[in-house]
């Protein structure tokens, strides 16, 4: 096509996508004449001014034009979108750069061009009346050309403004956190028959729209099934019109690991709803384009909710049908934006407390923004129990009264769903394989007990068992009969294992960073408080626990320490009440037990029982010997000691339980020699017997405390000196005179 007929071509394209009709339309007036010719360009020029224009027919060699050429209609926002690539214009055909062949209809309107080549155009005035619709009540009305093209052009700026807007939001998204995304493609979901109790109490209340509480949080321990749960929901929303957006975190995925493109993304999927929605969004980002370096709230409160205000106030949006529900997965995922993205699932100490303040300022936004604002939407937000949303829910936090809170603790029984959920997988390999009787329901009942409650554990072992280029019988067998030791290749916990390597060492970082901690052990702090939990700090057999705070006072540990220990540890495990008032540590997952018991899976992190043992007999030495009594006034019984009520206690547990810890430790001998010189022996000579007189000693075994402390001071004459063994060896034979005293003392009064 030669290039002033591009030019035209284009022209008319660009006025008819604006809602008119070119000149020369069906629409254009019934004076349209025929084509103008104008000179050509080797006419004389001074013969151009006084030379008017001649009529002529259209030359065989025009560009044929379409003989109704009209614009489709637009409603809301379309005229927002540019154009389809891939359709022509409605009664355009397609643009090939051929000659149109002479049988189509010859254009009737008035023609600039026609005939002509190699000519200039100057001075040239052309008006030209066409009727185009104004969109008003009148109807149609006449319009000179220069306000039609003036129309357009405002048109076209307008379309600008917003398409520019939009498309700098488009590029402001985290398309990967979608709920489907490719990238999450085969995204974990619940099957059809699972989780019914918690799906269904869910849906009821995202559909009982009067229903106080617009935010939902659902929390659970790591691989409870909080993301699968939160994929299915999305379904359900999505088949019933409701859902409006989605945003999946995930630690691992820098595109989709901070709280910079929630908001962003949030408002795409939004505006995707309506083109009334979408058009003030996009003129928000085109009126502030650094929106996205502001805050959580002022992006929520600029792109959500002051334009869905505005919208409803206006009354051309139906509030009852818009999509209004915003689901928001792995909160807990949401990490501060650092620049070291060599491990994006580790953080240090400052990028981890970074990373909570975000996630408790994107809970601050959506209550402020879209609660205090009215707005319809209900939030829906999963995340394990970690401190931003823990301390949000609980009592003076800001959506502690606002919230409904799910947690999927032993409420949610999920045993009877992974029964379904390995029965049915199981059933496909035997089909798979030919090999219907490959497993045994009491195979799936192992693997169900082991979970502990964790959809996790069953779905990672699953995926073991399944691997494609395996033999599941085997793989079943294996799993069945693991016992981790270092040459073992089998990693059939390999998944899990990441997970709760993860969580552990970024609970470790976190504690060890505070300056009231510093010098202490995380690991071996918890490791203790692990195996108190496990009922085995006094070895297999001995039932014996210490109750969370009492242990942590038998450490040495200042007040409520247990509570600081487990800060970032909440996916895993809780400090619960017992029936007997004690605070008490419990696992949710034996998973985790197994994990920290297995050194070829814990690796680095791991923490022998020796190690625990031999810090444990070390702390009750200095528990001792640190007391801060005036041991020449004691009182003549034990409740009067001048002590607070824990650290009495806890002095009489580090009194009754030095010699059982002193007799299995080999390490330790520079704390015994300090004890010794520093009175501690005099001091427990000075306690026992208020002890004693309390009958605090269970009947029988104050004998083999003393065995203890026998076996103890023989291995001392060899290892610690003379001295010391002497030393202990003194007091024992003194503490042995005593209890026959008391023993005889106590059968004057119980003869029996």
């Amino acid at each position: 096509m030669p290039p002033e007929s591009k030019k035209r071509g284009l022209l008319r394209r660009f006025v008819s996508f604006f809602g008119a009709k070119p000149f020369g339309s069906a629409h254009a007036s019934a004076r349209s004449g025929p084509g103008l010719s104008l000179p050509a360009e080797n006419s004389d020029p001074q013969r151009l001014e006084s030379q008017a224009p001649t009529c002529q027919s259209e030359s065989q060699n025009t560009i044929a034009e379409p003989s109704q050429w009209t614009a489709t209609p637009t409603s809301g926002n379309q005229d927002f979108l540019p154009p389809p690539q891939s359709q022509p214009f409605q009664g355009q055909q397609p643009y090939n750069n051929q000659v149109a062949p002479e049988s189509r209809t010859p254009y009737s309107g008035t023609s600039f061009l026609a005939g002509a080549n190699r000519f200039r155009m100057r001075d040239v005035h052309y008006n030209h009346q066409v009727n185009v619709h104004t969109g008003r009540d009148a109807g149609d009305g006449p319009i000179d050309g220069s306000s039609m093209l003036a129309a357009a052009m405002n048109s076209a700026k307008q379309w600008s403004d917003a398409t520019t807007g939009w498309e700098f939001l488009s590029k402001s998204i985290a398309p990967n956190a979608l709920h489907n995304s490719r990238a999450r493609f085969d995204a974990p979901k619940c099957d059809e028959d699972t989780r019914v109790e918690v799906t269904g109490e869910i849906m009821d209340w995202i559909q009982d729209r009067s229903a106080p509480q617009r935010i939902l949080c659902m929390t659970g321990a790591a691989g409870a099934g909080k993301s699968a749960l939160q994929q299915t929901i999305a379904v359900c929303c999505v088949k019933t019109d409701i859902l409006g957006a989605a945003f999946f975190f995930s630690s691992a995925d820098p595109t989709r690991n901070t709280a910079s493109t929630v908001v962003g993304t949030i408002a795409y999927q939004l505006g995707l709803k309506h083109p009334l929605f979408r058009r003030a969004i996009a003129a928000a980002v085109k009126h502030d384009p650094l929106i996205f370096s502001q805050s959580v709230e002022s992006q929520m409160e600029s792109l959500i909710a002051l334009p869905f205000k505005n919208i409803r106030r206006s009354g051309e949006i139906d509030v009852g049908t818009f999509p209004y529900v915003i689901l928001i997965d792995g909160l807990d995922e949401c990490n501060c934006e650092t620049r070291d993205t060599s491990n994006p699932t580790h953080l240090d100490v400052g990028d981890r407390c970074r990373a909570e303040d975000r996630q408790a300022e994107l809970l601050a936004a959506i209550k402020r923004c879209v609660l205090d604002n009215d707005l319809p939407f209900r939030f829906l937000v999963a995340s394990r129990p970690e401190w931003a949303i823990r301390t949000a829910l609980e009592p003076g936090g800001h959506l502690h009264q606002v919230a409904y809170h799910i947690q999927l603790s032993d409420k949610y029984d999920a045993s009877a769903d992974m029964y379904r959920y390995l029965r049915r997988r199981f059933e496909a390999i035997g089909l798979r394989i030919g090999n219907p009787q490959w497993f045994t329901e009491a195979n799936i009942n192992t693997l169900i007990e082991g979970a502990s409650g964790q959809f996790i554990y069953v779905a990672t072992l699953y995926k073991y068992i399944s691997e494609r280029r395996a033999f599941p019988e085997e793989r079943l067998k294996l799993v069945l009969s693991w016992k981790p030791h270092g040459c073992q290749r089998a990693r059939p916990f390999e998944t899990l294992d990441n997970i709760y390597t993860n969580i552990l060492l970024a609970a470790k970082d976190a504690y060890e960073a505070v300056d009231t901690n510093h010098g202490c052990d995380f690991l071996l702090l918890f490791g203790a408080h692990h195996i108190n939990a496990a009922n085995s700090l006094f070895g297999p057999g001995d039932s014996k626990t210490f109750p969370a705070d009492l242990l942590s006072a038998l450490l040495c540990l200042e007040p409520r320490a247990e509570e600081s220990l487990i800060s970032d540890l909440h996916s895993l495990v809780t400090l619960e009440t017992d029936e007997r008032g004690s605070l008490c540590l419990r696992l949710y997952h034996k998973s985790f037990s197994d994990f920290l018991e297995a050194e070829s899976r814990v690796k680095d992190l791991f923490v022998s029982r020796s190690r625990v043992e031999t810090h444990f007999a070390k702390c009750l030495l200095q528990h001792i010997i640190e007391c801060p009594l005036d041991f020449d006034l004691l009182p003549a019984k034990w409740e009067e000691l001048p002590l607070p009520v824990l650290y009495r206690l806890s002095l009489m547990e580090a009194i009754k339980s030095l010699p059982w810890f002193l007799r299995r430790v080999t390490t330790i001998d520079d704390e015994v020699k300090d004890f010794t010189q520093n009175g501690g022996w005099q001091k427990m000579n000075s306690l026992i017997p208020l002890l004693y007189d309390v009958g605090t000693w269970e009947s029988g075994y104050f004998g083999p405390w003393l065995d203890w402390l026998r076996e103890f001071a023989h291995s001392s004459e060899t290892r610690r000196g003379p001295d010391v063994a002497a030393v202990i060896s003194e007091f024992g034979e003194k503490w042995e005179y005593r209890r026959e005293e008391w023993t005889r003392e106590m059968e004057k009064w119980d003869p029996i």
